[in-house]
């Protein structure tokens, strides 16, 4: 879990005027009863000796070094005015220039001469994109605009996708159903193809970078990822990575002519290549760059000239750099986030550039988010715990807290049938050590027998088990275990923030070593006196849908009931580049993807199984496709099946319909396992 979801759910639990129930009701999961009732969030520095943060009326307050508080005028109308048509809209912080897109053409405003206008005119809505994330948001992209640092060139994508079939959802709220197309690129199928662009504010020109060697389909289809510029503003650097995500090059480009200047780094791999983080660039050396590598391993930080030697590596060990936050204003320390002394944490450390040294400025365990001074004197740390579930503190240089700044109460505590969650470890059958996390009733009896439900997930960049607020259960899992449920969840083999070859485990075989590390985790379960074999559920949404069905038809003499939501069923309909980087194609992979085919296992199905399966019908992630071919051979097959879709949502059912989610679910263990 990285720190942008952690500082996500924190903005989103601040929630006014809602007081506890003395239980835990299921009607309240969504409307922040159970939420952090904090007062002031979103700290930061504003400079050396003030910060900032907000209070619940969204009104923002800075706060001197004397602790004098004073409330910011803000017109926060005129703001959203000068925002209005205006999408994926970038500032550049220095000069002010803006980059936006405007009815499917990338727009410029130019402060300097006041000019705004269009830089491109063939995009469309469908087949030519510009401006806006690519490679279906994989590699770490997240957006499709990229300034230099002194807002005189920008960079951005061109995705062509007019080569990629058109793929039909459906919108039935129309007079009559309308078809709604949209690009979907499926392993093994043609891919899009993209070039990078830079505009000149200064001599108002655009050169297309000349990242591919000639016009072949491979080179069409490299992914173009993780774009940045040079210091100066006067060269751009890209990770470029074939299509079988197996080679990786770091190249540098002339921002002015577009042409190649050389390739800095090579990196290859027997299994993939995963590119998530553009090189940083030492603020106070222009000729050196930091480079995120899993070489090791392990992610971890490199230091490179611009020549692509080698300097030396900066960390190592077991654990993983999750993110570099910065640097202080001399430049000589360097701030990340990593996994450093518990791969259930993250922290935030300082590495001094020069003699190496790591500091964990972060001293409570949790994950946290932090906010520094230029002097690098003075740290915000927002954190949540086990412990703690929503904590603000200022800290020194060595991570000594000054004072609260914000410190909430755990409104579960306040409940009469709060649960407990209790964080241990298996062994998986080669030893590796597997977290797991047990949430039981509060009155638990160990000599009752429990039903248990398994909250399953077990895919690649997810992490479902943190030491945070609840240990990263969210709200309706503690609900089960106030109804008398064991919900029990195990990250396996193929799970987030344990290296390289613990989640490149599942390489061509999706489904099978995670198969058998959450089989380990149902094993020792039943060897529990507490647990009821006999009443075993399993519940997972999109690969924890897809690891639910493989689970239950795979072991449906275990397995009594199942719960699976925007589950893949064959891989060959998934999208390219996440489906390929794990399953290769099915032209290359033809026995992997046929042994991981939910389809195949569906004779295995009991008369006396339950399965419930659940799918947005507007669902652009995990198309409908998967569901309704699982639901239409059941039916052909005579095998007990429900389904039920959610028809205007897409691939997660948000707002008010998921408390009806959670409702349907709850219901039918309900009526199924107990």
């Amino acid at each position: 879990m990285n720190k942008r979801f952690f500082v996500l759910t924190l903005v989103l639990s601040v929630v006014l005027g809602l007081n506890a129930q003395n239980k835990m009701d299921i009607e309240h999961l969504m409307d922040g009863t159970y939420r952090v009732k904090a007062t002031k969030y979103s700290f930061k520095f504003e400079n050396n000796d003030e910060y900032s943060y907000r209070d619940n009326q969204w009104k923002k307050h800075i706060v001197n070094k004397k602790g004098e508080d004073k409330i910011v005028d803000e017109d926060i109308e005129v703001e959203n005015r000068d925002r209005e048509n205006k999408d994926f809209l970038e500032i550049n912080e220095k000069s002010k220039n803006e980059a936006f897109v405007r009815d499917n053409q990338l727009w410029i405003k130019n402060t300097a001469t006041g000019v705004e206008r269009n830089i491109t005119t063939d995009g469309d809505s469908l087949n030519i994109i510009y401006g806006q994330s690519v490679h279906r948001n994989e590699f770490g992209i997240e957006k499709g605009t990229f300034f230099s640092n002194d807002g005189k060139h920008l960079a951005f994508y061109r995705m062509d996708q007019s080569m990629v079939g058109d793929y039909p959802l459906v919108n039935t709220q129309e007079r009559e159903a309308k078809a709604q197309i949209i690009k979907y690129p499926m392993a093994g199928m043609k891919s899009h193809e993209v070039l990078v662009y830079v505009y000149n504010f200064d001599t108002d020109k655009t050169v297309i970078l000349k990242t591919r060697q000639n016009n072949t389909l491979e080179e069409r289809e490299m992914y173009l990822t993780n774009i940045a510029f040079s210091l100066d503003g006067n060269t751009v650097y890209i990770q470029k990575l074939n299509r079988l995500q197996n080679h990786l090059w770091l190249e540098a480009y002339d921002a002015n002519t577009g042409l190649k200047k050389r390739t800095l780094i090579e990196e290859t791999a027997n299994k993939y290549v995963e590119p998530e983080h553009p090189i940083v660039f030492l603020p106070k050396d222009a000729s050196k760059f930091i480079f995120f590598s899993e070489k090791d391993g392990w992610q971890h930080l490199y230091l490179y000239d611009t020549l692509g030697k080698e300097i030396k590596q900066l960390t190592k060990g077991e654990w993983m750099v999750n993110e570099i936050a910065g640097f202080n204003g001399k430049g000589n320390i360097l701030y990340f986030y990593a996994t450093k002394d518990s791969p259930l944490e993250s922290n935030f450390y300082s590495l001094n550039l020069k003699n190496g040294k790591i500091t964990r400025i972060t001293r409570e365990h949790g994950t946290h988010y932090v906010s520094y001074n230029e002097k690098g004197t003075m740290f915000i740390d927002t954190y949540s715990s086990t412990d703690e579930a929503y904590r603000v503190v200022l800290r020194n240089e060595k991570g000594e807290i000054i004072r609260d700044l914000e410190r909430c109460e755990n409104p579960m505590e306040q409940l009469s049938n709060n649960p407990s969650i209790i964080i241990d470890t298996l062994h998986a059958e080669d030893g590796t050590v597997l977290y797991t996390r047990m949430i039981r009733p509060k009155d638990f009896n160990p000599h009752k027998k429990y039903p248990v439900i398994v909250y399953v997930y077990n895919g690649p960049h997810a992490q479902l088990i943190t030491d945070s607020y609840t240990a990263g259960a969210g709200y309706f899992l503690p609900f089960l275990a106030t109804q008398d449920y064991i919900v029990w969840t195990l990250d396996g083999r193929g799970s987030a923030n344990r290296g390289y070859e613990f989640e490149s485990a599942i390489w061509h075989q999706c489904g099978k070593v995670e198969m058998r590390d959450q089989m380990r985790g149902i094993d020792y379960l039943k060897s529990l006196p507490f647990v009821d074999s006999e009443r075993i559920g399993i519940d997972g949404w999109s690969y924890g849908g897809f690891m639910t069905l493989s689970l239950a038809l795979n072991n449906p003499e275990t397995i009594k009931v199942a719960t699976a939501g925007g589950p893949v069923i064959d891989w060959k309909w998934y999208e390219v580049m996440y489906g390929e980087r794990y399953m290769g194609t099915p032209q290359n992979n033809e026995k992997g993807y046929e042994e991981s085919s939910v389809l195949n296992l569906i004779d295995n199905m009991k008369d006396s199984q339950h399965i419930l399966v659940m799918q947005g019908y507007l669902d652009n992630t995990v198309v409908p496709q998967h569901s309704l071919e699982f639901i239409r051979q059941c039916v052909e097959k005579k095998k007990p099946v429900d389904y039920f879709m959610y028809t205007s949502h897409e691939h997660n059912v948000r707002g008010k319909d998921r408390v009806e989610l959670y409702k349907k679910i709850f219901h039918y263990y309900e009526d199924y396992l107990k």
